[in-house]
């Protein structure tokens, strides 16, 4: 093969659902030993793309060749053999199986009909070691893993099969830390010195500008620009994508903290395990800093009476609640948004609007029946306020793209009129057009006297929003910095490089930093490190809201 003929070329490209057209005349190259990052804002058609690529869907016009020559109709089984292999946003791995095994299934070493475990051990060994996981065991079971392990063996699972040519790699470090991610993004660098072609698609401009040689930039079904990265910068990026220019992602505000919305005072989640103090004060945005495995997502859950604690105690609003359960948390006026919008979140077998206004069942239903025309015209109108892109409030909720989904959870919180809101991870798996939206929806309600609590892995994100950030570190409060505190001083309180600060707890809290001028905020990125969390936290039922943790959050 000639140094630049593409090994796959999508050529007019077109896909249509119904009346809704996915894809208009969209056309690809995917070149050996080049890296072609595609980006676009959700529902700009980069999944529809990718499903057409690799045999998922059939396209309904264009032409498809592989190798220079012409796929009519293309199968995920036929494209796979043909050399083009696929990391998935949701994982493939078979969660009852061992690590070996999801490795090689339909082709396992085998001896007259019997698995030969040895060879099969050996054979992981070496394609778990090429990833990074040299202490992994092959025999452990998957679903016991962390999501950022499992995410990692998804790819050495691709990369084990025979005559790998290209590589897509779909949001992969999305439940990454920030040195998995390193590492993976090393590991595509080596791959593409081997001659392997990739398509990487990822939601952080960071990565794409780091390991990227071409890019292809989708809006609205359409191919919107296409050419070298380096001809890029984020700002030329991220007008082509959203097709205006975003100035500053991060709304200039200029916040006072008023009285406290929610003081937590030595929260214990164990006999043994640190004491926590924390507030936030109405009309103040509080961000929660921290490393892999600092607690935040714990924290966060404990507060909200999702997990249990042994000591503390809670004031919602001056008056003292007790986090026995998440019915009780929400009715004391506490909304939780959580990381895994998914799984924590969203019933995706519901419509948009019975996913709002289930949480508000209780309080507007009458004798158990469903909410009134009220309510729902309610849930209507803070749908429409938050800019909801959705075809009809009736359609299912897994319909919508990230962005959109998240803004019916904070729709569904709302709706209970809550006096604070935490934020997990918010714009994780969001476009940078949605995360501005998002971080402007965030500042108008602290600006309407809400306290705002944001835990966040991508620091130019907690820097950007936050009044103050409270550091965590292996449980416990390493210390508290005001909104314009760097990178660093957050990355060394929560390594243990700096020095321990009691977090402020008094009646009135200090006015936070002033917002500045846009040089001062953080540059408008994209992405960030990855997931603060690999393994989701399981959300255990409780005895005031029975199995409907996953539901009320």
């Amino acid at each position: 093969m000639k140094a630049k003929e593409p090994v796959v070329e999508l050529r007019d490209v077109s896909k249509a659902f119904g009346p809704v057209q996915a894809l208009t005349d969209v056309s690809l190259r995917l070149i050996p030993g080049q890296v072609n990052c595609l980006a676009g804002e959700n529902g700009a058609g980069k999944s529809t793309l990718i499903r057409v690529l690799t045999g998922a869907l059939r396209r309904d016009s264009g032409s498809y060749e592989i190798d220079g020559r012409s796929v009519t109709s293309p199968t995920p089984a036929s494209v796979r053999a043909a050399g083009v292999q696929a990391v998935y946003q949701e994982l493939s791995l078979l969660p009852h199986l061992s690590v070996a095994e999801n490795l090689f299934m339909g082709r396992l070493p085998a001896s007259t009909g019997v698995i030969a475990r040895g060879r099969l051990r050996a054979r992981a060994r070496e394609a778990l070691d090429e990833v990074g996981l040299t202490d992994l065991s092959p025999d452990a079971i998957v679903e016991r893993l962390p999501a950022a392990t499992r995410q990692l063996v998804e790819i050495a699972k691709v990369l084990t099969a025979d005559s790998v040519k290209v590589v897509v790699f779909d949001e992969p470090t999305t439940a990454l830390t920030e040195a998995e991610s390193a590492r993976l993004l090393e590991y595509i660098l080596r791959l593409r010195e081997r001659g392997i072609a990739m398509l990487y698609v990822t939601h952080r401009l960071e990565e794409m500008f780091e390991i990227g040689d071409w890019v292809t930039v989708l809006r609205d079904g359409s191919l919107s620009e296409a050419g070298p990265i380096s001809d890029y910068d984020e700002d030329r990026l991220i007008t082509a994508m959203v097709g205006r220019e975003i100035s500053s992602l991060y709304p200039e505000t200029h916040r006072h903290a008023g009285t406290p919305a929610l003081r937590v005072r030595g929260l214990r989640r164990f006999q043994d395990s640190p004491s926590i103090d924390l507030q936030v004060g109405t009309g103040e945005i509080l961000g929660i800093g921290g490393l892999l495995g600092s607690g935040r997502s714990e924290l966060l859950l404990s507060i909200f009476g999702a997990d249990p604690i042994v000591a503390g105690e809670l004031e919602v609003g001056g008056k003292p609640v007790k986090p026995s359960g998440p019915r009780t948390m929400m009715n004391a006026g506490v909304g939780l948004l959580t990381e895994d919008r998914k799984v924590l979140g969203l019933l995706p077998e519901l419509s948009i609007r019975e996913n709002v206004t289930i949480a508000s069942l209780r309080s507007g239903s009458r004798h158990g029946l469903l909410p009134p025309r009220e309510q729902a015209e309610e849930a209507d109108r803070l749908l429409d306020s938050l800019r909801l892109r959705a075809g009809s409030y009736d359609q299912p909720v897994s319909t919508l793209s990230g962005g959109n989904q998240q803004k019916v959870l904070l729709a569904r919180w709302l709706l209970t009129k809550p006096k604070v809101l935490i934020f997990d991870e918010p714009t994780k798996g969001i476009d940078v057009g949605a995360k501005g939206e998002l971080y402007t929806v965030i500042g108008d309600l602290a600006a309407k006297g809400l306290g705002i609590i944001v835990v966040s892995s991508y620091l130019p994100e907690l820097l950007g929003l936050a009044d103050r950030i409270l550091v965590l570190r292996d449980g416990r409060v390493a210390g508290e910095l005001p909104g314009t505190a760097t990178e660093e001083d957050v990355l060394r309180l929560a390594s243990g490089g700096g020095r321990a600060a009691e977090p402020v707890l008094q009646e009135e809290i200090p006015a936070p930093r002033e917002g500045g001028p846009a040089s001062s905020r953080p540059a408008p990125g994209e992405g960030g490190p990855a997931s603060s969390k690999g393994a989701g936290t399981a959300v255990p039922p409780t005895p005031d809201d029975p199995g409907e943790v996953s539901r009320d959050a």
